[in-house]
């Protein structure tokens, strides 16, 4: 099915952002330094404006209740401001007093003053606040608080946030390939999040880079009328421990906490810094793809049943399917996981295979969803959104797993990328939910036209079918006859009346060719063991 939808933005938003990118645009240019040693100062600074916005409406309560309390005021405890969930911010560490200081003062050193000064008051923050201001100059300095300024202080919650993500994904394509370690493009982790659906609970992402999935895990919180710091126990792992930082300043950003481990010597592959087996209700991650060099001599004792790899290692050097193990061992017997994971994990061969089996046997892959290139900043390349259901087992649906075909829904954001929009994420979600047999949530996401499309798709009163070219829920036989794959492709099929398009001729010639390959090993490994037993015939 296609369905691309028009490019259009909130314009006053989309304006505001860009004013703000092209400031830190010249601010790089004045500065000549490199994108990752000015994008941490910046992100402070626009941390440091939201922040000062939830303390001013604080502090104006807190004086509006001590004019009739008898116990006197409590605007300067920062426990009054800590109880709400919102950071206390000493005089000298507030954005207002850093915007009015003259030029001739240090700015440099007055910023990383206030840094310290925010972190010795909310302990959550100790040691994640950029301190390096003092490699800018006052002049330059002084033009950025300016422009941060330009935000309005009337913005909601929800739009600082997006500004916030906005200057995450520019760094990230500004970055390169680097910047994939730390960001997940947002339409990709609302699907996520939307699918395995975290109402409540513990929630673990062990590759959490910026903790992008915990954000959007906390906005589908809010957005059914629940408060996320209440529902959401967040834990996370960050192998570098600049991107860890990053990570616990967004969540602070967005009045979240959480237990985020990283840096030192944490890895997730070796390492379980949060003793997860079985521990956790939701599990959201886009984990590296296809790292090789994983000392498996080390993961040994890891391996088996109620251990953290409990259908055994690959012996392939890729660590697609460690990782796919980590998600589910982690899960409580009801949890769900969803992450990303590249398009050759569905199919891959050999012992990837027989892992994968005992996943399916296990009747705990739920969903498969198809993604089409550019969708992600740094890597072109289509790839395979995987859910998870421990709790599947129990439920009419055990014995299937629902295909989705989404390459062909998307919106084209500029040449290079493409996302989702709201409504088309909100018609894959209760699509799953059709298949699911849970109530449909068409008026909070994308609104009239996901309805709509449901409707088209679906009937007036939709009810899960088989859609040549969208989706198939497909039986354990008809899986195992396919040898096991997860490639929603290779169920879905196509509508009638369309062509195979050439990024679907070309993953199907990408998927005969590792075929191929995979046999020419075989048949070279049979060979030399026909080749040595008849040299061994002829020396006897």
């Amino acid at each position: 099915m296609q369905w691309i939808a028009l490019t259009e933005k909130d314009a006053a938003t989309t304006s505001l952002e860009k004013r703000l990118w092209d400031a830190a645009d010249q601010f790089r240019a004045n500065s000549g330094l490199k994108a990752q040693e000015y994008s941490g100062p910046i992100l402070g600074l626009i941390f440091l404006r939201f922040a000062e916005v939830r303390f001013a409406i604080q502090r104006s309560k807190l004086e509006g209740a001590s004019a009739s309390s008898r116990r006197g005021s409590r605007v300067n405890e920062p426990s009054a401001y800590h109880a709400e969930g919102i950071l206390y911010l000493a005089p000298e560490a507030r954005f207002d007093y850093l915007l009015t200081l003259p030029e001739v003062a240090d700015i440099g050193a007055k910023v990383n003053a206030a840094m310290r000064e925010i972190e010795k008051h909310n302990q959550q923050l100790a040691g994640v606040l950029p301190k390096t201001y003092n490699l800018f100059t006052s002049t330059l300095l002084k033009e950025l608080l300016k422009k941060v300024s330009e935000i309005p202080a009337t913005l909601d919650y929800d739009a600082f946030g997006r500004i916030y993500e906005y200057f995450l994904g520019a760094f990230a394509m500004t970055e390169g390939q680097g910047g994939g370690e730390f960001y997940t493009p947002s339409s990709i982790v609302k699907l996520l999040a939307e699918i395995i659906e975290p109402f409540h609970g513990r929630i673990l992402d062990p590759a959490c880079g910026s903790g992008g999935m915990f954000v959007q895990s906390a906005r589908f919180v809010a957005e059914h009328q629940k408060n996320p710091a209440a529902e959401l126990a967040i834990c996370g792992v960050e192998k570098t421990d600049e991107t860890g930082r990053l990570c616990r300043l967004n969540l602070a950003v967005h009045g979240l906490e959480g237990d985020i481990k990283h840096g030192g010597n944490i890895n997730s592959y070796y390492d379980d810094p949060h003793t997860a087996i079985d521990q956790f209700d939701f599990v959201l991650a886009n984990p590296p793809f296809n790292v090789n060099a994983v000392d498996k001599e080390r993961l040994k004792d890891m391996v088996g049943a109620g251990r953290r790899f409990p259908l055994g290692l690959p012996r392939s050097d890729n660590a697609n399917y460690l990782w796919i193990q980590l998600f589910y061992s982690s899960l409580n017997a009801t949890g769900r996981a969803g992450f990303v994971m590249a398009n050759s994990a569905s199919d891959a061969r050999s012992s990837e295979q027989e892992l994968r089996q005992k996943l399916i046997e296990a009747r705990a892959v739920d969903v498969m969803v198809a993604v089409g290139p550019n969708m992600f900043y740094t890597v072109t390349l289509p790839c395979t959104l995987w859910f998870l259901d421990k709790g599947k087992a129990k439920t009419p649906r055990a014995d299937t797993v629902l295909f989705i075909d989404a390459r062909h829904i998307y919106r084209q954001v500029d040449r290079a990328h493409r996302e989702w929009t709201p409504a088309q994420i909100g018609f894959i979600a209760n699509l799953v939910r059709l298949y699911r047999g849970e109530a449909l949530e068409s008026p909070k996401v994308g609104a009239g036209d996901t309805a709509a499309k449901l409707m088209e798709v679906f009937g007036g009163t939709p009810t899960y079918r088989d859609v040549p070219g969208l989706c198939k829920a497909a039986t354990l036989p008809e899986i195992e006859a396919q040898g096991w794959s997860l490639n929603p492709g290779r169920y879905v099929g196509v509508a009638p009346g369309e062509h195979v398009s050439d990024e679907d001729f070309k993953e199907q010639l990408e998927t005969l060719n590792e075929e191929l390959e995979s046999l020419n090993a075989q048949a070279w490994k049979l060979e030399q063991a026909i080749a040595a037993n008849v040299a061994g015939i002829l020396e006897a």
